[in-house]
């Protein structure tokens, strides 16, 4: 054997890689160390919270709008087209714009999640790397701003915050936005520090990737800063212009001028910035048709910043500056007080830190004492740190113009109502980052009077005692800090618990189930959108899934899916019970096979459970001319009628016993029900519903009714019936919805007593 090694043999490489990985972390200090410790478990909390307690996502509906945006950028696309079945698969918070279909929100977050989705297949990844992005940038910029000891600090309040917890674990924008700004911090004043201009162009591409995901965010954030460069860059004109005067004075010549570094700078962030600006406005025009109009203008023009009326779909409200500022209050006091870390101790300590970095700066000193190895650059912390300050203040003021805070709030002084209970505030998501830093700035300051306390009890005590002393005294505020912070994350967490719950008992007949070219119609409880609420149910950007989910509507509209699919297996998902978003209500699903009966006509037959204390039992069959309808069906024994009308034919049957069977037919005539001569009831060519109800009496007036509702067109000369029929069994009315949706297999909702058959068959002979 050749002693030479193998040059395809990995593990020498991988040696090398190890070695050189370990000398790294022997170079690498602690507190850098610790830092990537805090941003590694804010990752990992983000991941393990989205896959658990957001397993079926949260009930902020806005989550399946982002992942289905994402699934159609990992697909080349902007848009779904639809064609004609647009309305059938009509996406929650998605613009209809004839046969096509697109987002109302701009696509950076979606983009950040479809990133992971194409490299893993799971766009959970992308929510831990944004969380321990933007926990390292905590730290970089409370590094930055004070120094490195504050950012860890700042990190560890950051990443502690429920609302830090909760926002990083959902698929929504706020969390990759403020990855955005921080960057653009970071960046920015590390560039007028260094005098970098690299650094000051990263700052730009940051910023404005942050205004193309969300422009009024990125701008209230980034105020102060170009605030700052406005005036630096004055001062530098002003400076040279200083010096053309003077040598114009003095009749000498002089060469021209470079431009002065902060003009640089300054002018490369703007100049990046607004190139993403220009893409924004293109994406607009690629659309909406206008360069000007955002997709959520097109979607609800009155839903953007302002007072006055204010509107989206259904809801509107007359914003006024009294709203604004009663909200806005809310919001602010239960960030203090529920989603920063530790609840009020968290807000406490911000408060206590920017104090003493306030009192300081007054007094021409440093808020935290310098280190040995960090710079003693005033000047600069206090400037840096005034942003910061003034982020607090655009970011609140900015608030008060935008009325989704006051959406938040469903009883302004209960925070356990609204979308605030189970998110927070996440508007004034960006106030963590000052909160956290001024917080560290105060946790800081606490260390050091701790070390101060023992060296003063060293020169009374033995130097052990008062070692014992101030490490007791620091184990109890630690311990004091995280059981604030559990307790303050703990019952948001607990109240989307409860709505995975839920979910999950929604969802089991479609995680049983296996699809393979399917069509699934699913109901619509908050109005004609699909994921909403079922986020899950999303199709794939093609619309040429295993399965295509589409809305349960109208006969037209649901033999319309039906004929666009005439190859795929035919399901449809139902459940018994209302559907509202409280997470204690739940229903009981079923996930039913479909097929469509056709022929010259269909004989049925309808057989239900009868207890002995029934006294009578009506028959009746219906149907009801929907609104869509064409009008112009067949006339029989109940004659021709309009749109909202009825037309019925019943009998009675007396002394109903065990069990009745109902017998009708179906021909492109009408529908007949046997047992009532000569009543055929018409029905629309273009598709009905028919209703054939069995209301059972008894002694003493009280009812319960099998109800079933057939849908069914005029095909060829003949007749089709999507089968079975949806059915559903009701006390004390003859229609009661999804409340009363039957679940047939011994499913236990049901007494023993009721069953409910149905049967078809086609015949080729009218």
């Amino acid at each position: 054997m050749s002693s030479r090694s193998d040059p395809f043999d990995p593990r020498p490489l991988a040696r090398r890689l190890a070695s050189r990985v370990c000398a790294g972390l022997v170079r690498t200090d602690r507190l850098t160390l610790a830092a990537a410790a805090v941003a590694a478990v804010a990752g990992a909390l983000a991941f393990v919270v989205a896959a658990t307690v957001f397993r079926y996502h949260s009930y902020n509906h806005d989550e399946g709008v982002y992942l289905m945006q994402a699934a159609l950028l990992c697909s080349g696309q902007l848009e779904i087209n639809a064609g004609a079945l647009a309305d059938a698969v009509h996406p929650w918070f998605f613009i209809q714009d004839g046969g096509r279909l697109y987002p109302k929100y701009n696509p950076v977050p979606a983009a950040t999640y479809a990133v992971s989705m194409w490299l893993f297949g799971e766009p959970r990844v992308t929510l831990a790397a944004v969380a321990a992005g933007n926990a390292a940038l905590v730290y970089l910029l409370g590094g930055t701003v004070f120094d490195r000891r504050v950012g860890l600090a700042a990190a560890v309040c950051f990443v502690a915050s429920p609302l830090a917890l909760v926002t990083s674990a959902v698929f929504l924008p706020y969390a990759p936005t403020t990855f955005l700004n921080l960057l653009f911090a970071v960046a920015y004043l590390r560039g007028v520090r260094d005098r970098s201009l690299p650094l000051a162009g990263l700052a730009g591409v940051a910023i404005g990737l942050a205004f193309f995901a969300r422009p009024y965010t990125a701008v209230l954030f980034a105020a102060p800063f170009m605030l700052h460069a406005l005036v630096r860059v004055a001062v530098a004109v002003r400076e040279v212009a200083a010096v053309r005067e003077a040598a114009a004075i003095r009749d000498a010549g002089v060469a021209p001028l470079p431009l002065p570094g902060p003009i640089r700078r300054h002018g490369l962030t703007a100049l990046l910035g607004t190139l993403f600006v220009g893409v924004t406005l293109a994406y607009n025009l690629r659309l909406t048709g206008s360069p000007l109009t955002f997709p959520y203008e097109a979607f609800a023009p009155m839903d953007g910043p302002g007072f006055g009326e204010r509107r989206i779909l259904g809801h509107s409200e007359e914003y006024t500056l009294e709203l604004a500022l009663r909200s806005n209050g809310y919001a602010l006091w239960y960030l203090a007080t529920r989603w920063v870390v530790a609840g009020p101790l968290g807000a406490l300590l911000a408060l206590a830190g920017g104090g003493l970095a306030a009192r300081r700066w007054l007094s021409g000193r440093r808020a935290v004492e310098v280190r040995a190895d960090d710079t003693d650059d005033r000047r600069f912390e206090r400037t840096a740190g005034l942003l910061l300050v003034g982020v607090v203040g655009s970011v609140v003021v900015g608030n008060l113009f935008f009325w989704g805070t006051n959406n938040l709030l469903a009883t302004f002084s209960d925070p356990t109502d609204g979308l605030v209970a189970g998110f927070g505030p996440f508007y004034h998501f960006d106030l963590l980052v000052p909160l956290s830093i001024f917080g560290g700035v105060a946790v800081v300051a606490v260390g050091g009077g701790l070390s101060r306390l023992r060296a003063g009890l060293a020169s009374r005590v033995t130097p052990g005692t008062a070692r014992a002393v101030v490490v007791a005294l620091a184990a109890l505020a630690i311990l004091g800090g995280a059981l604030g912070a559990v307790a303050a994350a703990e019952a948001p967490l607990d109240r989307h618990a409860s709505h995975a719950e839920k979910y999950e008992a929604a969802y089991e007949p479609i995680e049983s189930a296996e699809f393979d070219e399917d069509l699934v119609f699913v109901p619509t409880p908050y109005g004609e959108w699909l994921n909403h609420p079922f986020q899950l149910l999303r199709n794939d950007p093609g619309l040429d899934g295993p399965v295509v989910y589409a809305l349960d509507r109208g006969p037209a509209e649901d033999f319309a899916a039906i004929d666009a699919y005439p190859d795929r297996e035919i399901r449809r998902y139902a459940y018994r019970g209302v559907w509202t978003p409280d997470p204690d209500r739940h229903v009981t699903p079923k996930l039913e096979p479909l097929d469509v009966r056709e022929g010259a006509r269909i004989d049925a037959a309808t057989t239900v459970g009868v207890p002995d204390r029934v006294q009578r039992a009506v028959v009746r069959l219906e149907t009801v001319r929907g609104e869509s309808s064409g009008g112009g069906g067949a006339s029989g024994a109940g004659g021709a009628f309009g749109a909202g009308e009825t037309a019925r034919a019943e009998y009675d049957v007396r002394d109903p016993d065990g069990s009745l069977t109902v017998e009708w037919s179906l021909t492109p005539d009408g529908a007949r029900l046997a047992g009532a001569p000569n009543r055929t009831v018409p029905i629309d060519s273009a598709g009905d519903e028919v209703v054939v109800t069995v209301t059972l009496v008894d002694p003493a007036g009280s009812t319960f009714t099998y109800r079933q509702e057939a849908t069914v067109r005029e095909s060829d000369g003949g007749v089709e019936a999507i089968w079975p029929p949806e059915r559903s069994v009701c006390r004390l009315t003859t229609a009661c919805g999804s409340e009363g949706t039957y679940v047939p297999g011994g499913s236990g909702v049901h007494p023993e007593w009721v069953a409910f058959e149905t049967a078809a068959e086609a015949n080729e002979e009218a």
